[in-house]
């Protein structure tokens, strides 16, 4: 059996693996070394679409790591690219932040408050009523409702708060409609981080915290995954799932302290 670190490419989550808030989890920053002394393919791919490449960059740097922008992929990223195949320079209404807006305008979508053709949800602090309203009536009137993820909840420093899913759910709700999802476990994102890393599936590891979106987005795509027990999913959670990681580790370095 070939050790986990023999593989060629990382795909690895970052809220509740290698980070929570501002802080870094223990033994992050020994596995982020390793990957880059090793010249190991990687990705570093998050379900949030808060932040763009660039601003993730300059947060791990503000971490103390330093990481080029092109080891970053994002739900915003995703949906931009799978919107763009859709409808290109469709109008879009947008809930979310700088992340998601940047990665929207980079491939040519204009922001629409009155007529847009999709209405388009990720994570946001400053969600409030009267977006819920908007959102509403334009996919009342025909907009289609995309959803950059489907996570209900992430860590923080704090703990636990709303995610892509629970913001959405009203508007799915009044509207009686269901959203389309684009980040972890839809296939589409995952096919975008292998062409990336261009590495073969069976050369690939994906490293998460989430049962729900990063292990069975591996198990779907036929890649070996890592479970680690810093983020959302703890060992008692396992009995509420039907399938099962490749592997469960305590944190992200237990891949290279066991090799």
């Amino acid at each position: 059996m070939k050790k986990l670190t023999d593989k060629k490419g990382y795909i690895c989550d970052m809220d509740g693996v290698l980070y929570h808030g501002n802080k870094l989890i223990e033994g992050a920053r020994e596995f982020v070394d390793w990957l880059k002394a090793e010249k190991k393919k990687f990705l570093f791919l998050t379900n949030s679409s808060a932040r763009s490449p660039r601003q993730l960059r300059q947060r791990f740097s503000d971490m103390g790591i330093e990481i080029g922008e092109d080891h970053f992929m994002t739900s915003a990223l995703a949906t931009a690219s799978f919107l763009a195949d859709q409808h290109p320079g469709a109008r879009v209404y947008v809930i979310g932040e700088s992340g998601l807006i940047s990665a929207l305008h980079d491939k040519g979508f204009s922001i629409d408050h009155v007529k847009p053709d999709y209405v388009v949800v990720g994570e946001t602090r400053t969600y409030n009523y009267e977006q819920i309203e908007h959102a509403i009536r334009f996919v009342l009137r025909g907009a289609k409702l995309i959803g950059t993820n489907p996570d209900v909840t992430g860590p923080s420093e704090a703990g636990i708060v709303p995610a892509c899913r629970a913001l959405i759910s009203p508007i799915e709700l009044a509207a009686d409609r269901k959203a389309y999802f684009i980040g972890k476990p839809n296939p589409l994102i995952m096919r975008h981080a292998i062409k990336k890393i261009k590495c073969r599936r069976e050369e690939t590891l994906i490293i998460g915290d989430r049962m729900d979106t990063d292990i069975i987005a591996g198990i779907e795509s036929e890649i070996e995954t890592v479970l680690v027990l810093t983020g959302i999913t703890a060992k008692e959670d396992l009995v509420q799932y039907p399938y099962r990681p490749d592997h469960i580790l305590d944190c992200v370095a237990d891949i290279i302290r066991m090799a």
